[in-house]
């Protein structure tokens, strides 16, 4: 067996390893909870306990189930968006998908109400509408390579609903509508159940499937465009596609999430420093990690304390260490 075989089973081993233990950790999670009391549930309360039994079903196991599908999705859309843009500093949010989800919900809680659904479908809806726009004017800008007018389009996207927030948020009602929109923005599963995962969860799974069967694609894209177009590629409409793909997959994550920050820049950092900048092995580690990641803190955050820390605010802070961590490594590149 040759050197690259070896290496390429010890990869196969390692990630089917975090594969079953992020399976693991999803089962022991749906037993961590407040009833019937703080800490650990004993499985055999669900056989005897019908209250026990409906949590479990309907609130934990939904929970559990959005937590890996959208760390997997985010960790994904993360590691294709450095790829792509062979920049490791950006996430899949940067093209204005963030902030106009994060307009579209704040602007739906002030004028149609609280509800669950119209928030989603606004915020999908703006979130959308935010890569249009950074396309759109990329095409219109005359700075640049194409890969940098995308990314200063998105930029000033981002600036525009980021504005647009600010005004939503200086006349919401202070008690109510600010209370909301700002809970929404920290990012929670809270809201999760059957009904209204399913139709994101079906989306993820499309566009996982997809990012996953064109991981080769992305091999080839992040070498030079003439390249690429003398194997075969049409680098220029591959990107738009893997983008799209990435970028709906975001949005439909986050409309039900709310904003959950570093997910998708801190995983495929990790995947890329365990299994090698090669998407053929880097990109599922990324889905795993992130899938596993986002359950850690959905569990760690719903039972540290009486009282359910936001998502977003968890993510943000590991995130952060985590970064930090992998910058003042000893084995960096490019350092001086």
């Amino acid at each position: 067996m040759s050197e690259y075989e070896k290496q390429k089973r010890q990869k196969m081993i390692t990630l089917t390893v975090l594969l079953a233990l992020s399976v693991l950790f999803g089962i022991l999670s749906l037993f961590l909870g407040r009833y019937p009391k703080a800490g650990f549930t004993s499985p055999v309360l669900f056989y005897t306990d019908s209250v026990a039994r409906t949590i479990l079903t309907k609130i934990r196991l939904p929970r559990v189930v959005l937590a890996l599908a959208s760390g997997a999705m985010l960790g994904a859309s993360g590691f294709t968006f450095q790829l792509l843009f062979s920049n490791p500093l950006v996430e899949s949010g940067f093209l204005g998908v963030s902030q106009g989800a994060a307009f579209g919900a704040a602007l739906m809680i002030i004028f149609a109400g609280a509800s669950s659904l119209s928030i989603q479908l606004s915020a999908m809806f703006f979130g959308l509408l935010g890569l249009v726009f950074s396309y759109y004017l990329s095409t219109r800008f005359r700075f640049g390579g194409p890969l940098l007018r995308l990314v200063l389009a998105g930029i000033a996207v981002s600036a525009f609903f980021s504005s647009g927030l600010g005004v939503i948020k200086l006349v919401a009602e202070p008690t109510k509508d600010l209370q909301d929109i700002t809970f929404w923005m920290m990012g929670g599963l809270w809201n999760a159940s059957w009904g209204s995962i399913i139709p994101t969860l079906v989306v993820i799974a499309i566009a996982l499937t997809i990012l996953h069967m064109n991981r080769f694609t992305l091999n080839l894209l992040s070498i030079n465009e003439k390249t690429s177009f003398s194997l075969g590629l049409n680098p220029k409409r591959q990107r738009v596609i893997l983008l799209v793909v990435a970028t709906v997959g975001t949005t439909f994550t986050i409309s039900v999430t709310g904003l959950i920050g570093w997910v998708g820049l801190i995983t495929p950092h990790i995947a890329r420093k365990t299994f090698g900048s090669e998407a053929t092995h880097a990109l599922p580690a990324s889905m795993v990690m992130g899938a596993f990641f986002l359950l850690l803190c959905d569990s760690f955050g719903r039972t540290i304390l009486p009282t359910e820390i936001p998502i977003g605010l968890l993510t943000s802070l590991f995130g952060a260490l985590i970064f930090v961590l992998i910058l003042s490594g000893k084995s960096q590149e490019g350092k001086a």
